[in-house]
């Protein structure tokens, strides 16, 4: 194989695993930052910044590549899925699973130097990344899983700086769950006729004529359930700025989605980075 064809190759990986649509990687590291931060009473380690970071968008890779691997029959069905690489019949099914399988390697080499709750749980995050995508051929709100798998990095935070997992890690997973709802209902709102058609599962789907409703009812118990943990904590009033920050962008949202207009939909499911990084830096500030 030539030079030409091998970075043809790695430029078909890179689509796989999402290297040109960062926001995925974003929405699961704003909440594994203000994890660390609230962990270590402020700012942590580097090591610790650095070794999360980096293994945040190596899962979030891993996760594209088996979410693929599990959909390459339903995604050719989908406007906007049917010319990925997999699905396309550009890579192999095989090489899609070997991509995954070697990222999600290269992330526990991450870990190595921490303790062991931290190489338990990333064990239990690893099953609950690779099981997500076949929750949508049978449960009404996968998304409400994927926010379990885009926050598992909230209880490994702890872990690595606490070597425990203290009641309110498991508060903050529960906010990324709604959290998760909220901004993948939206995403869900622009392919729902034709998951519809296919017959994959979606919360755009089960909440029905209620879905943006629904969508502000997420948002609003995301923040109070991080506004929950921030008081016990005695964050000041830089937190709360960043929360009344989030509240005002999550209603900005509202005005993107109560058309139900798909590319409105999809750029106010892109424009959660902003509100993840609204909660970030009011918890660093606070």
């Amino acid at each position: 194989m030539n030079l030409v064809a091998v970075r043809h190759r790695l430029a078909l990986y890179a689509r796989l695993v999402r290297l040109d649509k960062p926001i995925g990687s974003l929405l699961l590291l704003w909440p594994t930052l203000s994890a660390l931060w609230l962990a270590s009473g402020g700012p942590p380690a580097w090591t610790l910044v650095a070794i999360f970071t980096t293994g945040t968008v190596l899962m979030r890779s891993a996760g594209c590549a088996i979410n693929d691997f599990a959909d390459r029959d339903f995604d050719r069905h989908v406007k906007r899925t049917a010319e990925r690489p997999l699905t396309s019949g550009r890579i192999a099914a095989w090489e899609a699973v070997a991509v995954a399988a070697l990222l999600a390697l290269l992330a526990f080499l991450l870990i190595l130097p921490l303790n062991t709750l931290t190489k338990q749980l990333s064990v239990a995050a690893v099953i609950v990344a690779g099981t997500y995508p076949y929750f949508k051929r049978f449960f009404a709100l996968p998304q409400a899983y994927l926010g379990i798998a885009f926050g598992f990095g909230i209880p490994m935070a702890y872990a690595a700086v606490l070597d425990a997992v203290p009641a309110e890690a498991w508060v903050l997973l529960a906010a990324n769950v709604f959290w998760a709802l909220a901004y993948d209902t939206e995403y869900a709102m622009v392919d729902r006729d034709d998951d519809l058609l296919i017959g994959i599962r979606t919360s755009a789907i089960t909440f029905g004529r209620f879905d943006v409703l629904a969508v502000m009812i997420c948002y609003a118990i995301h923040l109070l359930l991080v506004a929950a943990v921030g008081a016990s904590q005695g964050l000041g009033m830089g937190f709360f700025a960043g929360l009344l920050a989030a509240a005002g962008i999550a209603g900005y949202h509202y005005t993107l989605i109560r058309e139900r207009d798909r590319l409105r939909c999809f750029a106010a499911f892109r424009h959660n980075n902003w509100l993840g990084a609204a909660v970030f830096a009011g918890i660093a500030l606070g």
